[in-house]
């Protein structure tokens, strides 16, 4: 039982640190953005709707339009390209 309280103590102690890395992060993506006027979030995993979530409720961004797409894992190219295309549209 006590091996079983220190695992999940440790688990729970990692959980809490990668949220607070996670957290960190977004902090520092939110400064970058809240200098555009459009920012497209895309990728694999569910990162791009938390982001997008933070952002729609915090007012700092209410003037920046966030479009949040889903895109499989793509190398860097790819990636510009994607970006390109996207706003070539616009």
């Amino acid at each position: 039982m006590l091996k079983e309280n220190s695992l999940e103590k440790g688990e729970n102690l990692m959980h809490n640190k990668q949220q607070h890395q996670r957290s960190e992060y977004y902090k520092r993506l939110s400064e970058v953005i809240r200098n555009y006027e459009e920012v497209v979030l895309f990728g694999p995993t569910t990162a791009k709707n938390e982001l997008a979530n933070l952002l729609k409720d915090d007012h700092h961004f209410e003037k920046v339009k966030v479009v949040v797409k889903h895109a499989d894992k793509m190398t860097e190219n790819q990636q510009h390209a994607f970006v390109r295309k996207h706003f070539e549209k616009g």
